[in-house]
């Protein structure tokens, strides 16, 4: 299983090369460094169905940073909610695959994001919602590590917390890099885990690209009474593309088509790390 989630998450990255390139804009750094957690999520974790996105009883996924659409549209077209064949006309005007993430258009997304940190909120509301309604569905939420400066993330951390809400987990892409630099520069938000934990959830901290470790801690975090929990996944902004990793310029700049052949290179010459 560990090998199949590695090689799904090194499909995902070149989908998102390949989407980018086409797209000539969009968000790479944020994307290739959530290809393992989706890849871990989307063919090993999620209680889903392709053919019926609308189940009722299925897990919720939130992509609340909504600006790493591209991550999230080639794993859902790889997990067989819509045609790969879409994946191309991402940002095109007139098809479904926009710039950030479409509940009424996109087969298989629950929620649309974009406004950072709003995404997390709503996920909340979904657990809460379980709760009331005594479902046995789970709710995911895939965080950035610059989009928790909103406040708004922290209302909804202290209110899951209150309710007891430990149907929700939230990832948190922790790449150390946003749009402007490092986090530290811009907003420092350490300690992590300790400001987690002082907000009354449990805390998990990763590897974010080791397979093995995420389907450990989402198996701990199902099985965690009482509280809400976090996975802190250390990662690499712009993983398993060498020019990218950990450059705060590939945060929203789509390659040039010389560019995209030596990422698409690298990831299909097995250098993705895999």
């Amino acid at each position: 299983m560990t090998t199949i989630l590695q090689k799904m998450a090194c499909k995902i990255r070149q989908d998102i090369i390949e989407m980018l390139v086409l797209a000539k804009s969009g968000h790479p750094g944020g994307s290739l460094s959530a290809a393992d957690i989706m890849s871990v999520l989307y063919f090993s974790v999620l209680k889903i169905e392709p053919d019926n996105p609308q189940w009722p009883d299925r897990d919720r996924f939130v992509l609340s940073k909504g600006h790493a659409a591209p991550v999230l549209y080639a794993a859902l077209a790889e997990r067989g909610f819509f045609p790969r064949e879409e994946l191309v006309n991402l940002r095109q005007t007139g098809h479904f695959l926009q710039g950030h993430p479409d509940m009424l258009k996109v087969p298989g997304v629950d929620m649309s994001t974009g406004s950072l940190g709003q995404g997390f909120s709503a996920a909340a509301g979904m657990a809460l919602a379980g709760k009331i309604d005594q479902k046995t569905y789970r709710v995911y939420c895939l965080l950035g590590d610059g989009e928790i400066a909103e406040g708004l993330v922290w209302e909804a951390a202290m209110a899951a917390a209150h309710y007891k809400l430990d149907n929700l987990v939230a990832v948190l892409d922790y790449n150390g890099l946003q749009i402007d630099g490092t986090n530290e520069e811009v907003m420092n938000s350490a300690p992590l885990a300790d400001k987690w934990r002082a907000f009354g959830w449990n805390v998990l901290e990763v590897d974010g690209h080791d397979v093995e470790e995420l389907l450990n801690s989402l198996e701990l975090a199902k099985n965690f009474q009482g509280k809400p929990t976090i996975i802190v996944a250390k990662t690499t902004k712009g993983k398993g593309v060498s020019f990218m990793e950990n450059q705060a310029g590939w945060h929203g700049s789509a390659p040039s088509p010389e560019q995209a052949e030596l990422a698409l290179a690298e990831l299909k010459g097995g250098n993705a790390h895999v």
